[in-house]
């Protein structure tokens, strides 16, 4: 059934209030356990509930949030384990799509993915370099012509950039990703195959940086930083 002009209009939304409160999430202004409470969210972004419980069921799809019995929704946790299934995830994803990515990269679409890397080895602050980390990875395989798989990879993204600031946000500092440049290299000279061996070790590489775990006082674990 085509969707109806107010069907249309609830998911556009949805889908604002969606991408709101999963920045807020990833940047860590809503820790884990804190509780989205769907009055207070349907007023602040003057909407009814319908497209409030929409925007929480995609969350809850990203990994973002929990719907939990006589608790509501909060925002959620994670742990070591997870980090390591969020990286394992993209390593398999993120090369499956390079492989069909790969023989359609133009030129221009190179050189975007040029410009955002140098923009993450420029960046002066972690928020900066995660936005031009991210965009480097979703030019490199955007033109593989699989709308479904790049929108897993762009919700695994969003949860590998959540660990990514609990963990860095005290401690980053800027760098050079050496692994960026390799990759960019391997495709300019049609080398899918190293381009992929890369990407795969490059994503699964898990950043010696003690991470907070939440409701304890020391730190612990790893963070993605690929």
């Amino acid at each position: 059934m085509p969707k109806t002009r107010d069907d249309s209009l609830k998911d556009t939304v949805a889908s604002r209030i969606s991408r709101a409160l999963a920045e807020r999430i990833i940047h860590g202004e809503l820790v884990p356990g804190s509780r989205l409470a769907q009055d207070h969210i349907a007023e602040e972004f003057g909407a009814s509930h319908v497209p409030v419980r929409e925007a929480f069921r995609r969350l809850e799809a990203q990994g973002l949030v929990v719907s939990l019995p006589r608790r509501g929704v909060r925002v959620a946790s994670f742990d070591l384990k997870q980090v390591r299934e969020v990286a394992e995830m993209r390593a398999a994803l993120e090369v499956l799509a390079l492989r069909h990515a790969a023989p359609n990269l133009t030129p221009e679409v190179l050189a975007a993915a040029e410009q955002a890397a140098a923009d993450a080895d420029d960046a002066k602050d972690v928020r900066t370099w995660e936005e031009a980390n991210r965009r480097f990875h979703r030019l490199i395989v955007s033109t593989c012509g699989m709308p479904r798989l790049l929108s897993v990879i762009d919700d695994l993204h969003a949860v590998s950039a959540r660990f990514l600031f609990v963990a860095w946000r005290a401690t980053w500092e800027a760098r050079t990703d050496h692994d960026h440049r390799a990759i960019l290299e391997a495709l300019k000279s049609g080398d899918a195959a190293e381009a992929a061996r890369i990407l795969e070790r490059h994503v699964q590489w898990i950043g010696r940086a003690p991470m907070p775990v939440p409701g304890r006082a020391e730190t612990e674990g790893f963070a993605i930083v690929g």
